[in-house]
This record gives structure tokens, C-alpha cells and sequence, in this order.
């Protein structure tokens, strides 16, 4: 029977993804398998940022111990508790920090990907900048001023920010735009905002603004960002970067420094107080935080600020630092997951699954690759969902009948776990103890 919690577009996206051997966009808290305190860290902060704070975090893991979905997850919170977010992956051209466009195509990207609570799936920046416009005209409306008044008087304090007269030029082009019903106006405003203008001379030309969003102002642009949103009526900005590894592969040591100087910058900023109402979540391996020589630690100034708590060892933790480390799942993680996919598919199917046909599943994988089908799932996953859709759409047929032929590969790409990795480094890794063996 199926959960009614679940809705059909949650269980499709799920499945789909799932799948595909990808971190679904909705739903996750229907598949999501440990990590509690970790997580009420995460509300935390962004209860932090709603109270005019700032946070920063790096989500540290091997590949496949589920960086991605715990990214994800974290998300959707910040977007259940009224935050705007941003969301993009480091990639050889995205950077946080270049001279040849990069660092501003990350901009880009993340404001393409800006979600709200109505809309999660990215493409909110336009919705964001009307809310601050009706706002504004229904504050000009009960005061009997002119709606431009009410705009350039919430927005003076921009200001005082780096690049915040030019924001709030551009803001109230596009309110000319509205107003007037000028469509290129308005288009043109917000490709500025989503930093689409590669010259000064495009931005002057069409808005009579003097900069644009480039490389060197991307970090100064979320902090406007930051308050811009807040006075669009949201509770602040947090802003989710995954695939940090792509600074730690920089051939240049040169570029890879000034990227970790980006790093340092905002990690200054937050540990300093000077930052408000922002959040940043920053996924990354243990080779990026720890190697002496690419690796963050190589930064000195960055060793000493995220140096981990020496206190905390012999299975002590301490999450109130930056870092964050998660660990790959474990066979009962696995198998509660597999529980939690059973459940999502639902229907006839899953009651003709009982926890025995889950094990034997479990025990399959284990014979054919090792404990990877347990550490880096995401062909686990993929096969065990591929496997409950033959048995769906085939009447009468069982899954002992198909257990035999179903092939599972070793994840060596990128990975879901109970979250999304990236290939694997479990080196081959064997543990001592059998799944034959294994109970909850």
C-alpha cells in the first residue's frame, strides 16, 4: 500500500532520480537514513542567519558518503525556514575566484539555480525582485508616496556595501521597467543581476550603470545579495557550493591560492561578526581540507582557523567548528535506506518484498562487488529500484527468480550513497565481518 505522506510527484521524482544514480530534489526526507545531529546543527544555522548572523561550514567526506544529498537536505531546510538559496558545483569554469571569467560564470550559475520555498527548483531570482517591488508598492500605497521614493529609501543602505550603488540602480531600472511595461528594460536588469553582462560597455549601454558582476566582486555581490533578500521580506541568503575538490585539481598553485583566499575571505568575515544574514555550505573530500601540499591545509592561515578540535577523538565529535566530517554509510544504513526506497515505491510491489528479500538483496551485492555496494550505493540503488519495476510491470514474477541476473557494477563515477559522492577511495577496502551475519 502506498505511504499517503508521500505525494506522486515526490515518489516519481524520487524513483527517477534514484534511478539515474542522482540526488532527487524533493522528497529526501522520505530516503533520508542518519545524520540527526548533524542536522539540527544545520537548523542551527540557519535559525542563526534568520537572526541576523552569518554561518559557514564544509561538509568533509570520501566519496560516496553522501556530500551531495546532506547538501541537498540542507537546502530544503533553509528553504522550509523562509532563506533564499543559491546552489552550484565547482567545475573547471566556475571558480570562486579568476581573472577569465570563471569565478563570474559560479554567479551565474548560482543565480540560476536561487530558490525560494514556492519555488525550489531554481529560476526565483525574477519572483524575488517583484516581491520587493509589490512590497514596496503597497507600502507606498498606505503612505500616499511615490513607489520610486519607497524603493531608493529600502535600498540606500546598499549603499555603504562595495558595488551597492550600482545594485540599487539596477533594481530601480527594473522597477522603471514594471512600471512603464518596458519587458527589455526589466530583462535587461536581470541580466545584470544574474551576472550575464560580460563588458562595462553592455551594462552601460543598457542600463547606464557603470560595473557589472565580474570576477573579482562575486563574494561582494552575495553579501548585497544577503540584503537585498532580507528586504524582499525573506530571512536572509544561503548560499550551497559543492565539488570544491575541482580548486584542490588546479594545476596552477598561483590560481589555486587565490581561490583559497576567497575561501579565507569569508571565512574572516563570518568568524569576525562582519557578515549578516548569509550562510555558506561548502562540500569537499578530505584530500581538499587535509593535503599539506593542494589541499587546504597547504594555506596556513586556513589550517590555523579550521584546525579540528583535538579534544574530540576515540569516537568523540564536536560539530560547532566549520568542519563537518561525514562518514560512508554502513550496512544498516544501507539497509534502512533500501526500507525507506521500498516504502516510497509503495503499491502491491513493496508488500511482495519482505525484509528477507531486502537481505538477500543486500547479500547479492556484498558476492558480486564488496563492500562498496555498501559505501558508494548509488548502483546498489539504481539496481534495486530497476529490479522492483520489473517486478511491477511483470505480474508473477519473484524477486528470487531475478536476483540471480541482476549485475551490480562498483561505483567509480558519481556516486549517491545517502547522499552523492564522487567515484570512490575505498581503495578495495575488505572488512572482516560478513553480511551472512548481519542483523538489525
Amino acid at each position: 500500500m502506498t505511504d499517503p505522506r508521500i505525494k506522486r510527484r515526490e515518489r516519481d521524482t524520487i524513483l527517477q532520480a534514484l534511478r539515474a544514480g542522482v540526488v532527487p530534489k524533493l522528497g529526501l526526507r522520505h530516503i533520508q537514513v542518519g545524520r540527526s545531529r548533524e542536522i539540527l546543527e544545520m537548523v542551527r544555522d540557519v535559525e542563526r542567519i534568520c537572526e541576523g548572523g552569518s554561518s559557514i561550514r564544509l561538509v568533509i567526506g570520501d566519496y560516496g558518503s553522501g556530500k551531495t544529498f546532506f547538501l541537498n537536505l540542507v537546502r530544503l531546510v533553509a528553504l522550509e525556514k523562509g532563506l533564499v538559496t543559491l546552489s552550484a558545483d565547482l567545475a573547471p569554469d566556475r571558480r570562486l575566484f579568476s581573472t577569465g571569467g570563471q569565478a563570474r560564470f559560479l554567479y551565474a550559475e548560482l543565480a540560476r539555480n536561487a530558490s525560494t520555498r514556492t519555488k525550489p527548483d531554481g529560476g526565483a531570482l525574477a519572483s524575488i525582485v517583484e516581491r520587493f517591488v509589490t512590497t514596496a508598492m503597497r507600502e507606498a500605497d498606505s503612505s500616499g508616496r511615490p513607489t520610486g521614493s519607497v524603493i531608493r529609501d529600502k535600498l540606500q543602505h546598499l549603499e555603504d556595501l562595495t558595488g551597492g550603488y550600482e545594485f540599487a540602480t539596477v533594481i530601480d531600472k527594473y522597477w522603471q521597467g514594471y512600471e512603464s511595461g518596458n519587458e527589455r528594460l526589466r530583462a535587461s536588469a536581470l541580466r545584470w543581476l544574474r551576472a550575464e553582462f560580460a563588458t562595462r560597455t553592455d551594462g552601460r549601454k543598457a542600463l547606464g550603470v557603470r560595473t557589472i558582476i565580474d570576477d573579482i566582486s562575486i563574494y561582494d555581490h552575495l553579501k548585497l545579495m544577503s540584503a537585498f533578500v532580507r528586504e524582499a521580506g525573506y530571512g536572509g541568503l544561503l548560499v550551497l557550493l559543492d565539488e570544491l575538490v575541482n580548486l584542490y585539481r588546479l594545476v596552477h598553485s598561483r590560481s589555486r591560492n587565490s581561490n583559497y583566499e576567497q575561501i579565507l575571505r569569508i571565512l574572516n568575515d563570518v568568524l569576525q561578526g562582519s557578515a549578516s544574514h548569509i550562510g555558506f555550505v561548502m562540500g569537499g573530500t578530505p584530500e581538499f581540507l587535509m593535503d599539506s601540499r593542494r589541499g587546504l591545509y597547504s594555506y596556513e592561515a586556513l589550517q590555523s582557523r579550521l584546525a579540528e578540535n583535538t579534544f574530540a577523538r576515540e569516537g568523540l565529535i564536536d560539530l560547532s567548528g566549520p568542519i563537518v566530517r561525514l562518514t560512508s554509510l554502513s550496512r544498516e544504513d544501507l539497509y534502512v535506506l533500501l526500507t525507506n526506497v521500498r516504502r516510497v515505491f509503495g503499491g502491491q510491489i513493496a508488500e511482495s518484498l519482505p525484509d528477507e528479500a531486502l537481505q538477500a538483496f543486500m547479500t547479492h551485492c556484498s558476492q558480486r562487488i564488496g563492500d562498496a555496494y555498501f559505501q558508494t550505493p548509488r548502483n546498489t540503488i539504481a539496481a534495486f529500484v530497476n529490479m522492483m519495476s520489473v517486478i511491477e510491470q511483470n505480474p508473477g514474477t519473484t524477486w528470487q527468480s531475478l536476483l540471480g541476473g541482476v549485475e551490480i557494477a562498483e561505483d567509480l563515477g558519481d556516486g549517491l550513497g545517502q547522499g552523492s559522492g564522487k567515484g570512490s577511495t575505498n581503495g578495495g577496502r575488505k572488512r572482516s565481518d560478513s553480511l551472512t551475519t548481519f542483523r538489525l
